[in-house]
């Protein structure tokens, strides 16, 4: 049971992963290419909030606690994994020191920001969206 729990939270952390890269691509692209979405205030406060943390916890020299709650989940480090499951952690895990990760989240969020500016969220679209 642990290892399909271990699984879940593997697959919710491609998720969210899948969604920081998809969101620093699809901002300035959506940006050129006229989609309202990009500008929508509750979809960027949660890509902003999601690399925020992300950055945040690498500048403190932690894992991020999917990372840890997976390997807790697991057990031993060298518990075998299903084959898929390795694959994934492969793609995703790398066998690189904190502060190269603590750079690199740096970076992705100070561009995330940037995109605040380069592609500013529609003021007044949250009263538009709930009808105010």
């Amino acid at each position: 049971m642990l290892i399909i729990a271990a699984a879940l939270v593997l697959g919710l952390h491609l998720l969210i992963i899948a969604f920081n890269i998809a969101g620093m691509i699809i901002i300035p692209l959506g940006a050129w290419r006229g989609w309202r979405f990009v500008r929508k205030p509750g979809w960027r406060t949660l890509h902003l909030a999601s690399l925020g943390v992300t950055a945040l916890q690498a500048a403190f020299g932690q894992a991020c606690f999917l990372t840890i709650w997976e390997a807790d989940l697991l057990g031993l480090p060298d518990a075998p994994q299903p084959m898929i499951m390795a694959w994934v952690s492969n793609l995703i895990y790398w066998p690189l020191p904190i502060w190269a990760f603590a750079i690199a989240y740096g970076l992705a969020f100070a561009y995330v920001v940037a995109l605040l500016w380069l592609v500013p969220v529609e003021k007044g679209m949250a009263a538009k969206e709930t009808g105010e």
